[in-house]
């Protein structure tokens, strides 16, 4: 998929330049309107909006990816925590031919989903939530992170990283300076400026109109480009697999629950698997204008459509009949040779997925809590597994239940 890396790199500077203008648009209509319509109060506004930027995007490289594990409140795992996932992950990390394993955490929500960070392969991370693990069983799992890795592989969270900044730093902007023009700031300036003439009255309204548009032409220009890098990670994900109907599977069972999301950010939104519901909002957001991913019921049709084929060719072809578009580059294509699906993988024995929806839901929330710092002991008197917090190991005494000393408590397995 080198094709779409370069691509990708093209969309960047194309999203970097609008996204810009936009940003030093709303910069300028901020200067304009708490500057009483002046040119050159209007150019310092310009010039704040650009420092905003440009720290917003310092940050982002240096520390983006754990400011997006930090908001969505992952905790880093290792493979004794959850041996199944993290042994998915390690076989899709051979299959996409990675080169080097991504961190692997997870994240207390029972909504099921996903997400990957990493501007680049070497530093990496594959994050679940604690729904998804439930949710799903191993083949579905699979699908999942696959898809996650081919985002990594095509180098869109660099892609995404980089609109998310600007859209942020220009919601920032326009945030500030509506709240600032509501609680009276401009109406002040504004009177103070009214005897310059109808001209600079004119500038204002025009700011105000930019500095409520500006967001929303934003918020499109990101979410539009979400959209068909989602599809790109599908055919990536059956690729890697090699076993399209498990990614199909998953997506419908992640798309039925209308559980929201802790994560309500709508910068972090796109790096979902699918859209994320915020709370109050219903199933129909998701296939809205402003959705963040297209609709599920196509990428799942495309999916099924493949005939038995995992490659890249098999995707387009079933992606041009369901969106009479083309998606993947000629030379990939030729270059890809036939990938027969496999009818159902095997997991091997050391990662059989826990029999029901409990055992699943268990395992991951054991999980969570070993990355989190919690001890798991069991009571000597009562075989009551307790989880007891880092802070408190030293300080607690006794099992709650039968009051036996916790010196005779043991480890959980």
């Amino acid at each position: 998929m080198w094709e779409q890396i370069r691509s990708n790199r093209r969309r960047s500077a194309f999203v970097v330049v609008a996204m810009g203008v936009l940003l030093v648009v709303t910069g300028l209509a901020l200067g304009a309107a708490f500057g009483g319509g002046g040119l050159e109060a209007a150019i310092v506004g310009g010039g704040i909006a650009l420092a905003v930027w440009f720290i917003m995007w310092l940050v982002s490289v240096s520390q983006g990816d754990q400011v997006m594990l930090r908001m969505a409140g992952a905790r880093e795992i290792q493979k004794q925590d959850h041996p199944q996932y993290w042994n998915v992950v390690e076989e899709m990390t051979i299959a996409s031919s990675l080169g080097r394993m991504p961190k692997v955490y997870i994240v207390d929500d029972p909504s099921p989903n996903a997400f990957a960070t990493g501007r680049k392969p070497e530093n990496a991370a594959v994050a679940v939530t604690t729904g998804l693990l439930r949710a799903l069983d191993r083949d579905e799992l699979q699908g999942v992170v696959a898809h996650e890795l081919g985002h990594i592989k095509n180098r869109d969270v660099a892609l995404m990283v980089t609109a998310g900044v600007m859209m942020g730093a220009i919601a920032l902007l326009a945030e500030v300076g509506i709240r600032a023009m509501w609680f009276g700031g401009m109406g002040r300036r504004s009177s103070r400026s009214s005897n310059k003439g109808g001209a600079d009255a004119a500038i204002m309204i025009i700011a105000i109109i930019l500095l409520i548009l500006a967001p929303i032409f934003a918020q499109l220009i990101y979410f539009a480009l979400s959209r068909r890098r989602e599809y790109l990670a599908d055919a990536s994900g059956a690729m890697f697999t090699r076993y399209p109907e498990g990614l199909a599977s998953a997506l419908e069972k992640i798309s039925g629950v209308d559980q929201p999301l802790a994560d309500k950010s709508r910068v972090t939104a796109p790096m979902y698997i699918i859209q994320p519901l915020r709370q109050g909002a219903t199933m129909k957001a998701r296939g809205s204008l402003s959705a963040t991913h297209p609709p599920i019921a196509d990428r799942v049709r495309i999916l099924r459509s493949m005939g038995g084929n995992a490659g890249y060719d098999a995707y387009e072809s079933a992606y041009r009949s369901v969106r009479s578009q083309n998606l993947i580059g000629a030379k990939t294509l030729a270059s890809a040779g036939e990938v027969q699906a496999l009818a159902a993988p095997a997991a091997p024995k050391e990662t059989e997925p826990p029999a029901t929806p409990a055992d699943r839901a268990r395992l991951a929330s054991n999980a969570f809590l070993s990355a989190s710092g919690y001890h798991r002991l069991v009571c000597g008197g009562c075989d009551a597994i307790l989880k007891i917090p880092a802070e408190v190991i030293g300080i607690a005494k006794a099992c709650p239940r039968c009051q036996t000393s916790l010196d005779q408590a043991y480890p959980a397995t």
